[in-house]
């Protein structure tokens, strides 16, 4: 199994470096909620090359919706989850390749604007410098886009 020993923590940073998935939620006028579901980079599971999150988005998704709107609220979760598919929002995934030693987003346009990917990095413990950043056709917001 590959591990990524010499990337445990961002110098300037109390979060972990983690790998995971993430989306953006927010209706109407509502600014951008970024929700993730993270896996610290030690943990991380091998797939080739790469380190990643063992959870894809629709598991992680319906797993939220089945807390019901009071259990989603419970843990910090926008109640919108409740009543739109995991497609709906726009949606990415932080991965780690081992050959490279660096981190890659993969994510849908919608979460490539600065102050959004700030926040994407700031939540997975990177910094610019750590990550490339691709848009994926798998991560493409469904049609019906809020």
């Amino acid at each position: 199994m590959k591990r990524a020993d010499k990337v445990t923590h961002r110098q300037d940073s109390a979060v972990p470096v983690c790998v995971g998935i993430v989306w953006g939620i927010s209706v109407g006028t509502e600014p951008l909620r970024l929700v993730t579901d993270l896996t610290p980079l030690a943990d991380a599971e091998p797939y080739g090359d790469f380190l990643t999150h063992p959870r894809g988005h629709a598991d992680v998704w319906e797993g939220w919706q089945r807390l019901g709107p009071a259990g989603l609220a419970r843990r910090g979760l926008p109640t919108l989850i409740m009543w739109h598919e995991y497609e709906h929002f726009p949606r990415g995934r932080v991965v780690f390749d081992t050959t490279t030693n660096r981190f890659t987003l993969y994510a849908d346009r919608k979460l490539q604007s600065a102050d959004t990917l700030s926040g994407v990095l700031r939540a997975f413990g990177l910094d610019r410098t750590m990550c490339s950043v691709h848009s994926d056709p798998h991560y493409r917001t469904g049609r019906h886009m809020p």
